[in-house]
């Protein structure tokens, strides 16, 4: 694990990032007629544009592909690109491979969605194309972890990584006259100051229950048994066995979370935040982008969670955030790749993490923005971990336990009871999805 870790560090601090994920089934062609456009494959007769589906799992990164899409149509006029990005869309995407319509391009995270449609065999094998050349090898490996039997194939090429952390108002942490958290203590201790100071130390948004994930992702990473992903998948272990102290530092935060943290919508928590209605998120750097929208002048930056006080296993999460991958059934492979191949090149892909405040997997494109200075030196330490969740089942819904877990909070079930509940959910749930 630590190998890999300082793997997926060189990375980030070479700006690596993760990529999107393609595919499709049956793309449409569209008789242009008099318009001009071009023929586009060997199945047309006249003048006839491809049009290929670009499904994204991300609502932050749509303005931006979108942008890019325009500039790939215009300098391919025989081919469009129909983008498509579903609330939901990991649900979406698998009952859409339940049917076996899957989409002509998508874009998606490196995580258990990915290695489900990897596995079913519904993604081209990219690996001897000429844009390879420019992906940074050690988020291949990344992917291939998730591959079936971890085959070292690329069927998908990561092309940005995300950063989970802290993200913190940096004026209100001056105003208070806070230094950056590096241990659990310190942590507490910046709590108590903020609430002392009359500050809401934590804007949650468990409305929408994947938000409850970042938080328990930087913890697990740091306190879970280092074989436990596994150990676990293999029954040597159990979440009861072994994330007591997770749970319970979980439960902490919950309790200096606004009010109505199990009401708030990740849209209303990011106007709340960049309004400076709190001094801390627990989310990713995929969220920056939104504060932004609402509140261009906000002082954000980013550190590691400091879920322990051994500083050396306080580690900034990080992992395949977007990958590209083409359907192996479409019918459109050559359009395909060539989007892929666009998308690939270093000035494409530098327009996209300036965009996201994301980092590059693709060699040539880096991050420099200031709001996510706050994790260079871990990286540059070698203090980064892959997600955790990446690694369970696709079918282990651990956002719902943890949407039930922080309801039982808000509501003043005991603490102890609620711990136990959702640690034996995780095993029992856990032991359902894990069929392979």
């Amino acid at each position: 694990m630590k190998k890999t870790k300082r793997m997926i560090a060189m990375l980030i601090a070479s700006s690596v990032a993760s990529a999107a994920l393609v595919g499709c089934s049956t793309p449409k062609t569209v008789d242009s007629g008099a318009s001009g456009a071009a023929q586009s494959g060997k199945e047309a007769t006249g003048k006839k544009e491809v049009v290929l589906e670009l499904f994204s799992s991300k609502s932050e990164n749509g303005e931006i592909l979108k942008q890019l899409i325009a500039r790939f149509e215009a300098e391919n006029p025989g081919v469009k690109i129909e983008f498509i990005a579903p609330q939901d869309a990991g649900t979406v995407l698998k009952t859409r491979l339940a049917k076996n319509d899957i989409p002509d391009i998508v874009a998606m995270g490196g995580d258990a969605t990915y290695k489900e449609l990897q596995g079913a065999g519904m993604l081209e094998d990219l690996g001897n194309e000429p844009f390879m050349a420019n992906v940074q090898e050690a988020y291949l490996e990344m992917v291939y972890r998730l591959n079936k039997d971890q085959e070292k194939a690329a069927y998908g090429i990561p092309y940005a990584a995300n950063a989970c952390g802290v993200l913190y108002n940096v004026d209100m942490f001056k105003e208070v006259g806070l230094e950056v958290p590096t241990t659990w203590d310190e942590f507490l201790d910046v709590i108590r100051k903020l609430e002392a100071a009359g500050k809401q130390p934590f804007e949650l948004t468990f409305k929408d229950s994947w938000t409850g994930l970042p938080m328990w992702n930087a913890m697990a990473a740091d306190l879970q048994p280092e074989n436990f992903t596994n150990d676990r998948r293999e029954g040597k272990t159990t979440f009861v066995d072994t994330h007591q102290e997770i749970a319970e530092k979980y439960l902490e935060v919950l309790k200096h979370a606004q009010p109505d943290f199990m009401g708030t919508t990740y849209a209303d928590g990011n106007k709340n935040f960049a309004e400076g209605k709190a001094a801390m998120m627990l989310n990713g750097n995929w969220a920056i982008g939104e504060f932004k929208k609402v509140n261009p002048s906000f002082n954000v930056d980013l550190f590691a969670f400091p879920a322990s006080n051994d500083t050396n296993k306080n580690y900034v999460i990080s992992g395949v955030d977007v990958l590209f991958g083409v359907s192996s059934a479409t019918k459109a492979k050559e359009e395909a790749k060539a989007f892929v191949a666009f998308m690939m090149q270093p000035e494409i892909a530098q327009e996209y993490v300036n965009n996201q405040f994301a980092f590059s997997a693709i060699k040539g494109a880096e991050q420099n923005d200031p709001t996510v200075a706050g994790i260079k030196a871990d990286v540059a330490n070698g203090k980064v971990a892959n997600f955790p969740d990446h690694y369970y089942p696709s079918g282990f819904d651990l956002a719902a336990l943890l949407s039930e877990f922080g309801l039982n909070v808000s509501i003043g079930k005991d603490e102890k009871e609620s711990i136990a509940e959702l640690l034996k959910q995780c095993d029992e749930k856990y032991n359902t999805a894990n069929v392979n």
